[in-house]
């Protein structure tokens, strides 16, 4: 089965569908995220993060 990319508009508790698909690549580690496990993204950013440490990585980076 082939998996498509979804293009997604990331709100504050919630996202958008713009473009179908079945995952999201996460903006730091790269792997791939089902849409039905995505739990943690940035709005002003409008990124998707794996997890929460990639998500506490993101966040300690753009501290500096």
């Amino acid at each position: 089965m082939n998996k498509k990319k979804a293009k997604l508009h990331y709100k504050h508790n919630s996202f958008d569908i713009i473009e179908e698909g079945d995952f999201v690549i996460c903006a730091i580690s790269g792997k791939q995220i089902n849409l039905e496990e995505l739990n943690y993204w940035n709005v002003d950013l409008q990124e998707a993060y794996f997890s929460p440490e990639e998500a506490n990585e993101r966040y300690k980076s753009l501290k500096k």
